[in-house]
């Protein structure tokens, strides 16, 4: 897969490559390590993150995050989400998904293991809407080499206008759990328990958190728990009604700062305080843990999200990094 486009920023590298209908884009990072961005009480980190100073990056042969695009483009239309800008969702080919992966590994050639892989579908577009997510998942597990402990991510909004989310999401935990034995993840925007906030950001086109509990009826997760997500702005969270649709035996909430996209500065949606102070963060952190979850803080440095590798970024769009880098 030709690369088209690099840029180097303080984390990794947004790599722009030519796909089979076109440019598309994926991201090779590495990480500060858990003790430096990560609160998770049940994890024994339990500081509290009043911001993220960018400094040394743990090896890469200790973790890599390797994030690709499902699709070129977006068609939901999230308000806070500058993806669709780049144009109506197309999904991504087979050989688009394996490619991007691939063109990331060969970045670092001189990294021949990592303890942890990362694959993240999650640059671009809706995952659950292309099923050749499910097919590329396989491929990683039969063909990349063991010794980069692959371990593959969707996150989802959870469309509501797709008429096979169900048989998606229930084929990926079967890849999740027998096929990579747990080790692999899902991970779903919920952000407000709200349903008119829920409209108002996904466009009208989540499904409501009924919805997604029917979706997820049967559901057992096998090693990890799945993860739901909630990018903190003003939303309403009320972690009982949370816990009567998705039980803290199977779940594990995320709480993130609202990434600074274009889209989330003509909206004015933001996190008060969000990379600074870890105030927005503790009570709701402390709502959800009394109804029994275990609770996931994780705040990037101010680099990461003006180098544009935080989620609803995308260069294709238009965007530039806002902080040290280099185009190659």
């Amino acid at each position: 897969m030709q690369v088209l486009q690099r840029y180097a920023v303080p984390t990794g590298d947004i790599l722009i490559v030519q796909g089979d209908h076109g440019p598309i884009e994926c991201l090779s990072l590495g990480d500060y390590g858990k003790a430096k961005n990560l609160k998770a009480d049940f994890l024994g980190l339990t500081d509290e993150i009043n911001g993220v100073p960018h400094g040394d990056l743990i090896p890469l042969s200790e973790k890599w995050v390797i994030t690709i695009s499902t699709q070129y483009g977006c068609s939901v239309g999230c308000n806070f989400c500058d993806v669709p800008r780049v144009g109506p969702g197309r999904n991504a080919s087979f050989d688009d998904l394996i490619g991007q992966v691939l063109a990331g590994i060969k970045l670092h050639p001189e990294v021949t293991s990592t303890k942890r892989l990362n694959v993240h579908f999650a640059r671009m577009g809706e995952p659950t809407f292309n099923p050749n997510v499910l097919d590329a998942a396989k491929w990683l597990k039969d063909h990349v080499d063991p010794e980069y402990r692959c371990h593959p991510v969707v996150s989802t909004m959870m469309p509501s206008r797709n008429q096979w989310l169900r048989t998606f999401v229930h084929t990926w935990m079967r890849i999740k759990n027998r096929l990579f034995r747990g080790e692999a993840g899902l991970q779903i925007s919920i952000n407000s328990t709200d349903e008119a906030e829920r409209a108002e950001m996904f466009n009208g086109n989540a499904c409501t958190l009924f919805d997604i509990y029917e979706v997820m009826r049967g559901v057992v997760p096998s090693g990890r728990k799945i993860t739901l997500n909630f990018a903190l702005a003003d939303y309403t969270i009320d972690a009982e009604l949370l816990a009567r649709y998705f039980p803290p035996r199977y779940y594990v909430c995320k709480l993130t700062p609202m990434h600074e996209t274009q889209a989330c500065e003509t909206n004015d949606i933001h996190t008060p305080e969000g990379y600074a102070e870890f105030t927005p963060y503790k009570p709701v952190e402390d709502a959800l843990k009394a109804v029994g979850y275990d609770v996931i803080v994780f705040v990037p440095s101010l680099e990461e999200d003006q180098g544009r590798i935080t989620c609803g970024n995308a260069i294709l769009s238009g965007t530039r990094p806002e902080c040290e880098h280099e185009v190659l």
